[in-house]
C-alpha cells in the first residue's frame, strides 16, 4: 500500500473530525431538555443528506441541517423560534477545533504531507468556519461536495478532489471520524483513516473494508501515518 506516498495527500473531513460539534450541546439541552438530541439530530442530518444523493436530489447541507433541527423539534413537540434557528446557524458557523487538530496537522505538514479538506458543507464567505477555528492555514485547498451536488460517501465527491488535484484517487487518504465516510473513500480507491471519537465506533461486518489506519485521536493517527511513510 506504500504507493500512496509517491504523492502523499491527506484529505480531512471537517465537521466532527476537525471541528467539535459537541459545542452545540448547550443549545440542544436548552431547546429539548436532553443533550442526546444533538446526536439524534446529527444522525437525521446524515441520513437525509445521503437519501438526497441516492434520490438524485441536492439541497445545501446547512439547509438540511436546519430542516433536520425542525424535524427533530416536531418529533418531540418542541416549538422553535426564529431566534433559536438563528442561534443554531451561528453556532454551526463558529464550532471550535478539537484540541488535537492543530498538533496533528502541524506534525503532518512538517513531515511533508499535502493537506486538503473535503466537507459536506457548502462554501461560505470569509471568515470561514476553518478560518474561525484557526485551521485554514494548514490546508492547500478546501473542497465542498457542492461542486458535484452530491454528498459523501458518493464516489463522485472523492473523485472530484482527485480530479482537481490532478492525481488518482489512490494517491489520497481520507481522514474522518465517520466510518461511512471512510468506506466511501475506500470504495472510490482512496486509503482511509478512521478516528474513533466519542459516539463513533468501527463497524465490523462482511464486506465492510477495514480502515487502513485506526486511532482514537488525530495526534496518534498523524504519528501512524508518518511512521508508515518513513522507510
Amino acid at each position: 500500500m506504500s504507493y500512496i506516498y509517491s504523492a502523499p495527500i491527506i484529505v480531512f473531513d471537517v465537521n466532527e473530525t476537525l471541528l467539535d460539534i459537541d459545542t452545540l450541546t448547550p443549545l440542544f439541552t436548552r431547546l429539548f431538555g436532553d443533550k442526546n438530541r444533538l446526536r439524534e439530530w446529527f444522525a437525521q442530518l446524515v441520513l437525509y443528506s445521503q437519501t438526497m444523493t441516492l434520490s438524485g436530489l441536492y439541497t445545501p447541507f446547512g439547509e438540511l441541517g436546519a430542516g433536520a433541527l425542525q424535524m427533530t423539534a416536531d418529533i418531540h413537540a418542541v416549538r422553535l423560534t426564529e431566534e433559536d434557528v438563528q442561534e443554531f446557524k451561528q453556532r454551526m458557523s463558529e464550532m471550535p477545533a478539537h484540541t488535537d487538530a492543530i498538533p496533528a496537522l502541524t506534525k503532518l505538514r512538517d513531515a511533508g504531507f499535502r493537506l486538503v479538506t473535503l466537507t459536506n458543507s457548502a462554501p461560505s464567505p470569509s471568515p470561514t468556519p476553518l478560518e474561525k477555528a484557526g485551521l485554514n492555514m494548514f490546508f492547500e485547498r478546501n473542497f465542498s461536495v457542492a461542486s458535484v451536488n452530491q454528498f459523501k460517501p458518493a464516489a463522485a465527491t472523492y473523485e472530484m478532489v482527485a480530479s482537481e488535484l490532478l492525481v488518482e484517487t489512490s494517491e489520497l487518504c481520507l481522514v474522518a471520524c465517520h466510518q461511512w465516510d471512510v468506506i466511501g473513500a475506500q470504495a472510490a480507491g482512496c486509503q482511509g483513516a478512521f478516528i474513533t471519537r466519542p459516539y463513533n465506533a468501527r463497524l465490523s461486518a462482511t464486506n465492510v473494508p477495514k480502515p487502513d489506519f485506526i486511532a482514537s485521536d488525530l495526534i496518534t493517527l498523524a504519528k501512524e501515518i508518518i511512521n508508515y511513510k518513513s522507510p
